[in-house]
């Protein structure tokens, strides 16, 4: 199966692509496919987080866990979903948290993150796809094994980047990284069973424009259109 993925992650990864888990987890999909099952999301969205943030352009990477597996919320960028579908729960407390870190006069009414990404905010989902209705369900199929991999190319082929890694599982990559060179911001996830546990108040959006502006990167543009 040729696998269709921006240029520069596919010259990265193509040690990957070859290995036997990688085969096994296409076979899964496929198989998963042919026996009727709705899977999120869609083929052309799976490689999103790749195709909308090159990897030379890599700044900021956050860390999700499984895409959302309700109807049409899923486009491949953790948290995000497209215009048009309701915010989710999680969504919410971040916008909360960027309006007071930022001080930022209207949130967005949509959860749509592509332009994030396209400034360079690697949006990452460790699996990457998801049986509809059934959080969790591709999970310790071979997504993670690929997954850790990105982790650790970013960290050492990029220079300087900021990895914010939210709740206990993201927290789990850290052995992936390298921080003498990359800032790691971490905090509990911004899920509403546990944002208010040590979310919010973190300031990670200006901590990692600080930061980068201190390493001469051009800082993200955090506020999304209305």
């Amino acid at each position: 199966m040729d696998i269709k993925i921006e240029s520069s992650w596919k010259k990265a990864l193509d040690e990957e692509f070859s290995k036997p888990y990688f085969s096994y987890l296409l076979q899964f999909i496929k198989q998963e496919k042919q026996l009727g099952k709705v899977l999120y999301p869609p083929g052309s969205q799976i490689f999103n987080a790749f195709d909308f943030t090159p990897l030379h352009q890599v700044k900021v990477v956050i860390l999700g866990q499984d895409p959302y597996h309700g109807p049409g919320q899923a486009n491949g960028l953790c948290f995000s979903v497209n215009k048009g579908i309701a915010i989710p729960p999680s969504l919410k407390n971040i916008y909360k948290e960027l309006q007071q870190d930022l001080k930022v006069k209207k949130l967005p009414l949509h959860g749509d993150l592509s332009n994030w990404a396209k400034q360079g905010v690697f949006l990452l989902n460790a699996t990457l796809t998801v049986e509809a209705h059934r959080a969790g369900s591709h999970q310790k199929k071979g997504w993670e094994l690929f997954t850790d991999a990105v982790i650790q190319k970013i960290s050492s082929e990029q220079a300087h980047c900021v990895f914010i890694l939210w709740g206990n599982y993201a927290k789990s990559k850290l052995v992936l990284i390298d921080s003498k060179k990359h800032l790691v911001l971490t905090a509990v996830h911004p899920s509403p069973l546990s944002a208010y546990q040590g979310f919010f108040g973190t300031k990670p959006f200006s901590k990692a424009n600080d930061w980068l502006a201190l390493q001469g990167v051009l800082p993200i543009n955090w506020q999304l259109d209305e």
